[in-house]
């Protein structure tokens, strides 16, 4: 690791990793910016624990390229200069080279983030979203291969989300584990607008606590206060890391770490997955206190929970929402939204005007029907005795169509396609899934 000339090496403590076994425990760091020295460097412990000199990490060339080739897997749309990802792959070596110029040179300058809205499911609402263009989401995942493992270090061990070796599913089994040992009240947060409302000067203060920099902190700024361009207006942000950027779920973790160590160290049980947290009590009054902790928290921290949406649940008796899933008699299944939003996309790949044939609709319902399982495989099995039958329901309805005959498939269409006619035909079946899964989990 490279340091300013006023520092002085860090003596190696007596508790240091052998040489050769860092790159073991960091397995998922960029190599071109991580190297050995440095990784055993991260793992012991630096000086005050704040690191200097990073931004000729952030704009080798290797490190650029990485991070291009994971926006080019991610694809996505252009942002406001129009410039596809093909595009910019096509002259990947004269623009990687622009980029490595205008970041050691101090002359790179984000371009606005082009907003654009999505429906969120089950809601009349829609979710804003930032979409950069290709040349910044590169420098921003760049900037995230050198940044994350200097935070990642140090965040608790009950935040799941965007974060290397943990995902959705880890969460979920985190809150079975503790619903099972007692914990049965919870403390349903949500907080409002939060990608949109993080204050910039308390989220850089954060970051200059690890990072002495000040080329890379001017970097994750001007990121942060990039121009928003929607319709014809332009305007630059007060607060906010825009969801769709690369480095907002990071931004998003550091900015939440200081509640996950504040309950952490007083005794509560979190389980966080980016902005959605959850916190399970034994007892309604522990409920209460934890509550009352998390509003003193987000209100220091320029944050706002939702009025409506922030609750104290018994978990037992009403149950609760978290990661798509409901919670409720010791038992999950998929909430209302997530059901919603499969049989949205259920009913548009089986329109019964469909021209497609039965195996090009059954093709593209199995794509479907897999990512969904993926997910909600450990739901209790009559959920997916209800959709498959929904399903083929649908399909009948599809065949009594092309024969002329109106409305939804019942009555003898059992008998003319029966559940076997659907198998043979190749359906993916939701209960064969969940069967298939019980077996190898008992194995």
């Amino acid at each position: 690791m490279t340091r300013s000339t006023d520092q002085q090496p860090t003596p190696v403590p007596a508790t240091a990793i052998p040489v050769g076994q860092a790159r073991a425990l960091w397995w998922w760091t960029e190599p071109s910016v991580w190297t050995e020295r440095m990784l055993t460097a991260l793992e012991d412990g630096v000086k005050g624990g704040i690191w200097y000199s990073l931004i000729d990490k952030v704009y080798t060339l290797g490190n650029l390229e990485s991070s291009l080739s994971k926006v080019m897997a991610n694809e996505g749309a252009a942002g406001v200069d129009h410039i596809t990802v093909t595009e910019f792959a096509a002259h990947r070596e004269s623009n990687l080279k622009s980029l490595t110029e205008g970041l050691r040179h101090g002359t790179y300058v984000p371009h606005a983030v082009q907003r654009v809205y999505i429906p969120k499911p089950g809601s009349t609402e829609q979710r804003p979203l930032g979409i950069p263009t290709v040349r910044d989401r590169v420098v921003q995942g760049a900037l995230r291969h050198v940044l994350e493992p200097i935070f990642e270090r140090d965040f608790a061990a009950h935040s799941y989300g965007f974060r290397p070796g943990r995902g959705c599913k880890d969460a979920l089994r985190r809150v079975e584990e503790l619903r099972r040992k007692g914990y049965r009240y919870v403390v349903d947060a949500d907080l409002k607008s939060y990608f949109d409302t993080i204050p910039h000067d308390r989220l850089l203060g954060l970051l200059r606590q690890k990072v002495a920099d000040g080329r890379v902190l001017a970097l994750v700024e001007a990121f942060l206060k990039a121009g928003i361009l929607e319709g014809l207006d332009c305007w630059e942000p007060e607060a906010g890391a825009p969801q769709g950027a690369v480095l907002s779920p990071l931004l998003s973790n550091i900015y939440l770490d200081p509640l996950d160590q504040m309950l952490a160290v007083r005794g509560y049980e979190m389980v966080r997955y980016a902005d959605d947290f959850v916190v399970l009590c034994r007892s309604a009054e522990e409920a209460r206190r934890a509550l009352a902790e998390v509003q003193a928290w987000a209100a220091a921290a320029g944050l706002t929970l939702h009025p409506t949406k922030t609750r104290i649940v018994d978990g037992a008796t009403d149950g609760f929402d978290f990661l798509g899933y409901h919670f409720q008699h010791g038992r999950h299944w998929p909430r209302r939204k997530s059901l919603a939003k499969l049989k949205a996309t259920i009913r548009q790949k089986t329109r019964r005007t469909s021209g497609q044939s039965l195996s090009c609709i059954i093709a593209a319902l199995n794509q479907t029907l897999r990512g969904w399982f993926g997910f909600f495989r450990h739901s209790v099995r009559s959920v997916f005795v209800r959709l498959d039958k929904w399903i083929r329901m649908r399909l009948r309805s599809v065949l009594r169509k092309r024969e002329k005959r109106r409305g939804r498939g019942r009555g003898s269409d059992h008998v003319r396609w029966p559940n076997a006619f659907f198998a043979t035909q190749g359906l993916y079946s939701l209960v064969q899934a969940h069967a298939t899964a019980c077996q190898s989990s008992m194995r």
